[in-house]
């Protein structure tokens, strides 16, 4: 994995939230099924105590992916510029194709939901977009292999 996962105080704050979530309750609970269970008899035909033993290692796995995003985590905060589209920024472009323009906030791979515009740093648009100024365009090749070209219209800090 990369020594720097990108996030927003925000997002790092959902995390540590759900984190003390699954520690202090979900877990616990889980564990608590687990051995209620167990009581039910022979291991091989319980379908309780399978369910609950997949449940436990689903959340185990959750609670170290989180913590091991915590470990790395780096605040966007400190990346960010006013002239330069950087991690962090919120940037306004307009597509050339699609004659619209968009705001997309450039986010860690952790962050990124494009169904609230936040574009990882990795992708090929955010790529494309990094290190551009107000006025300058880029063009990227999305998954599905067209050719998109977009203008910075403003960088929004």
């Amino acid at each position: 994995m990369n020594d720097k996962i990108y996030m927003s105080a925000e997002f790092k704050k959902q995390l540590e939230d759900r984190l003390r979530e699954l520690n202090l309750e979900i877990i616990p609970d889980a564990v608590e099924k687990l051995k209620t269970a167990r009581e039910f008899g022979d291991l091989s035909e319980n379908a309780e105590y399978v369910t609950a033993k997949d449940t436990l290692a689903r959340l185990t796995a959750e609670k170290e992916d989180i913590e091991l995003k915590l470990k790395f985590a780096v605040d966007l905060n400190n990346e960010k510029t006013s002239d330069t589209v950087t991690l962090g920024s919120k940037v306004v472009v307009y597509n050339q194709a699609l004659d619209r323009e968009f705001t997309y906030q450039i986010v860690g791979t952790a962050e990124a939901d494009i169904y609230t515009n936040k574009i990882s740093n990795e992708s090929a648009m955010g790529k494309a977009m990094l290190g551009r100024k107000k006025g300058e365009e880029c063009t990227y090749v999305a998954p599905n292999g067209r050719s998109y070209s977009l203008k910075i219209n403003d960088i929004i800090s």
